[in-house]
C-alpha cells in the first residue's frame, strides 16, 4: 500500500504563482518587496522574509481573523489603520486556503469591469 502524500505547506513562490494567475495581476517591487496589483491597485504583499503575505481585508474582519486565529492570521503596527491584515504561510491548511484569500483579497482591489468580467471570481451574488 503507497502511503499517502502530504501536501506541501504554501510558501512564497505559490504566493507568487497564485497571485499573478488572477486577471489583470502583476507584480511590482515597492518598499523592497514584491508587490501584487490587479489593474494597477494593490492587493498582496510578501512582506520581510517571505513567510507571511499581506492582504487587503475590512478592519471589522481583520480583527475577527487576529483573534479567532492567531497562529495564521496578525496586523502588523504599521498597517493597523488600513485594511490589511498579515497570514503566516507555514499554518495554512493548503494552497486552496491560500488561493481562497488571494482570491478574496483581489475581488477588494478591482475594478467592477473585471469582477463583471470573471464571474467566478467576481462579488457573490446578492441575497
Amino acid at each position: 500500500m503507497a502511503a499517502a502524500t502530504v501536501p506541501a505547506m504554501p510558501d512564497s513562490e505559490d504566493v507568487r504563482r497564485i497571485a499573478l494567475s488572477l486577471p489583470d495581476t502583476t507584480e511590482k517591487v515597492a518598499w523592497n518587496m514584491p508587490t501584487f496589483r490587479v489593474a494597477g491597485k494593490m492587493f498582496a504583499t510578501l512582506p520581510e522574509d517571505e513567510t507571511s503575505v499581506a492582504v487587503r481585508c475590512p478592519k471589522e474582519e481583520r480583527d475577527e481573523l487576529a483573534l479567532a486565529e492567531p497562529e495564521k492570521f496578525w496586523i502588523a503596527d504599521h498597517e493597523a489603520m488600513f485594511a490589511w491584515v498579515r497570514v503566516r504561510l507555514a499554518p495554512l491548511e493548503d494552497e486552496d486556503e491560500l488561493q481562497d484569500i488571494l482570491a478574496d483579497s483581489w475581488r477588494q482591489a478591482a475594478p467592477s469591469r473585471l469582477l463583471e468580467a470573471h464571474p467566478r471570481l467576481g462579488l457573490p451574488p446578492a441575497d
